[in-house]
């Protein structure tokens, strides 16, 4: 029974989506405030946080950067901003998706089922197939433990940046449609205005030192999405 922490201060909302979700069958805490949230976080390690971009004590954003490297486990903006810069925002700090309010019981149930599935990660193992270890000039990707080196060097990503550079790498050379991705990586239908997959493609350029202006690894093609370059990293 996966287990969720509901940081939310209106507790009218927060009591009717934690029985929604009860009956849903999973565990949920809420806590409305933001000063407390962190150190629950920490400490009981929920499979997937749902948090909300405006908290008395400290804010969803701040909450977000600051325990995003101590914890592994998947995190659910909520915001009651139409503007995509707190959205963007979210994402580079590391939350894996995000949703707008008033909430959709129907759209937040699916998005934490996604979320979850994404989250699992399969047992660490010392041998490794073919299948479970991609290699490039100068990237490696072990998709068994999820892990990413840079010429060697380790490079941390989050649950969404490795699953985005999983989905580009499994296709090499081939350009892979904004709509694909979103069906694949976010669990739904790319609506054209959703920057969530420019932000995570941004987000990795970054990482893995792929030059934003003029990138070698991971390529735009206007108008339809992005294509994956082995050996790109290389050729710079």
């Amino acid at each position: 029974m996966h287990k969720i922490l509901l940081v939310e201060d209106n507790l009218s909302l927060a009591e009717s989506i934690s029985d929604y979700l009860t009956m849903e069958g999973f565990t949920v805490g809420t806590e409305p405030d933001g000063a407390q949230a962190e150190q629950r976080i920490l400490s009981e390690q929920p499979d997937l946080i749902i948090l909300d971009l405006m908290l008395p004590g400290k804010d969803g954003l701040s909450i977000c950067r600051d325990i995003r490297a101590h914890y592994s486990g998947m995190i659910l903006m909520f915001t009651a901003k139409e503007s995509e810069i707190d959205n963007i925002v979210g994402l580079e700090l590391g939350a894996d998706d995000y949703l707008i309010k008033p909430v959709n019981p129907r759209l937040l149930l699916a998005k934490i089922k996604s979320l979850l599935r994404r989250e699992s990660t399969p047992a660490v193992t010392t041998a490794y197939s073919p299948s479970e270890l991609r290699q490039f000039p100068g990237l490696t990707l072990c998709t068994q433990q999820r892990q990413v080196t840079l010429r060697g060097i380790p490079v941390p990503l989050t649950t969404m940046e490795f699953d985005l550079l999983d989905l580009l790498s499994a296709h090499p050379g081939t350009i892979l449609e904004r709509e694909f991705i979103a069906r694949s990586i976010l669990g739904r239908e790319y609506d054209g205005l959703d920057r969530s997959i420019d932000t995570v493609i941004s987000q990795l350029r970054k990482k893995l030192g792929d030059n934003a202006k003029e990138p070698g690894l991971i390529k735009t093609v206007r108008g339809k999405g992005y294509i994956f370059v082995p050996g790109g990293l290389d050729q710079r």
